[in-house]
């Protein structure tokens, strides 16, 4: 798990299925989920993931802390021509013993273009007559389809992974916490050197607000900054080597470390340089369970 206090450059070799994402094409979001199944805590996996005509989840438990352990799955696919697929449910164990099922409902999702439905759908993964995460702002539905009741629990999303695809400009919806709302994230990378004899430069922005701009990345193409907004800490690397000297298809990747500090009571919104003074808390939640939280952005440049 991302538990390490920053140590976050040994993660830049994190292992993914490279090649088979860079032939399809396909934009995957991954979250991980720390929660308790049966007593033990474990992480629950979601993929989102979007190919051509397939469009499709899978939820995936780890079984236990042991080296062996294996990851028991659920795969869902969304074809166009399979209306039923959209709705269901799915029984899988973990570890031979313990039974797990998978309920969902998409017939009505609203994707927007994206790969991950923003609403009208719901997926829930239950566990001992107890829904242990729930996806998705259909809860009402999803409680009496399960016939479940909540976990004592609340599940923590540890760390996202994601794949996309751009020329110039890459952007994606950031998360501090699943309760909270989304915030625009975008980064800007112009790396080719223009008749007025520009150096090449990357800019990143949340909501439209400019964090970082880094100039000469010929020289910076691997580094790394702290920014705060709304009082979150979040520590960006970035490693855009072989946008710069790699040809063909090749990825960038963006690591955004989030943490709070434990004394803090409430996300507040600062006086500056994002806007004016003002007080009360940024998505109404206790930030105890924001300090593990860690965006894994993979932008694959497509000339």
């Amino acid at each position: 798990m991302l538990q390490d206090p920053i140590g976050i450059p040994s993660c830049f070799s994190s292992t993914t299925h490279h090649a088979t994402i860079t032939k399809s094409g396909q934009t995957l979001f991954m979250s991980v989920y720390k929660t308790q199944i049966a007593g033990n805590c474990r992480c629950i996996t979601v993929t989102w993931f979007k190919h051509l005509l397939l469009h499709g989840l899978t939820v995936s438990v780890d079984g236990d802390e042991s080296p062996e352990a294996e990851l028991s799955t659920c795969k869902v696919e969304l074809k166009p021509w399979s209306f039923w697929r959209k709705q269901g449910s799915k029984r899988f164990s973990i570890g031979g013993t313990k039974s797990l099922d998978v309920f969902w409902d998409l017939k009505a999702a609203k994707f927007n273009g994206e790969t991950e439905p923003s609403s009208e759908y719901y997926v829930a993964v239950v566990c001992d007559q107890e829904v242990v995460l729930l996806l998705g702002d259909l809860k009402k539905d999803a409680y009496r389809k399960t016939g479940c009741r909540p976990a004592l629990i609340d599940p923590v999303l540890v760390s996202r992974k994601e794949h996309v695809f751009g020329k110039k400009k890459f952007s994606t919806r950031l998360k501090f916490h699943e309760k909270g709302r989304l915030h625009e994230l975008s980064i800007e990378c112009k790396n080719k050197t223009g008749g007025d004899g520009v150096a090449p430069a990357m800019e990143i922005r949340i909501d439209g607000h400019l964090m970082i701009n880094v100039k000469h990345l010929q020289w910076k193409f691997r580094g790394n900054e702290c920014i705060h907004f709304s009082k979150v800490r979040i520590e960006v690397y970035w490693d855009i080597h072989d946008w710069l000297f790699s040809p063909g298809l090749r990825h960038a990747l963006f690591i955004f470390k989030l943490s709070i500090p434990a004394t803090s009571r409430a996300i507040s919104v600062p006086s500056s340089p994002l806007s004016s003074q003002s007080s009360g808390s940024v998505d109404g939640l206790d930030p105890s369970g924001l300090h593990e939280f860690c965006l894994f952005l993979y932008a694959w440049k497509v000339e």
